[in-house]
């Protein structure tokens, strides 16, 4: 499966492609120079944010570390309507596993009520919140948290680099 090389959301049809990057939707498109230029970051300097962020404090909480990439889902529906999508959150455990918690009670709620994707996206986000709240704690950065930093310092570069700024 292809994954959009800006947001890193799973695409499972279409989606939109400039060279060999592909992504989700039009928004991360026009945003895909951001991706192209956080390629071209060099690893020592990554690296170096990376450990920064995942030995820091987390954003939300103010807590300790360390901090990763914890990825919550969640899916609602309305009869024949059914809008599913995973939200990855840069936090600590204790934040994340809240995060997927309450997605949990969310899908519960109002995950069934669409026909037919509903009743099976529902056990599918539920199933996928709880390994995210049973898996173990990092130890090491995540990927995703490298992806994460990556966008970031790209981003950050390119603000500072844009004229008026």
């Amino acid at each position: 499966m292809a994954v959009c090389s800006f947001c890193g959301t799973t695409i499972l049809f279409g989606g939109k492609r400039n060279g060999d990057l592909r992504f989700c939707n039009e928004t991360c498109h026009r945003n895909g120079y951001v991706a192209v230029s956080a390629q071209q970051m060099p690893d020592d300097i990554v690296s170096q944010h990376v450990w920064s962020v995942h030995q820091g404090s987390c954003p939300k909480c103010g807590g300790a570390g360390p901090v990763d990439v914890h990825t919550s889902h969640r899916v609602w529906s309305a009869v024949a309507l059914t809008s599913w999508n995973s939200r990855p959150h840069v936090v600590c455990k204790s934040c994340g596993t809240k995060a997927q918690v309450a997605d949990t009670v969310f899908c519960l709620a109002l995950g069934w009520w669409g026909f037919p994707w509903g009743l099976v996206m529902t056990p599918v986000q539920i199933v996928r919140n709880l390994a995210g709240i049973f898996a173990s704690e990092p130890t090491a950065p995540s990927p995703q948290l490298e992806r994460v930093v990556r966008l970031h310092i790209a981003s950050h570069a390119m603000q500072a680099r844009a004229p008026g700024q």
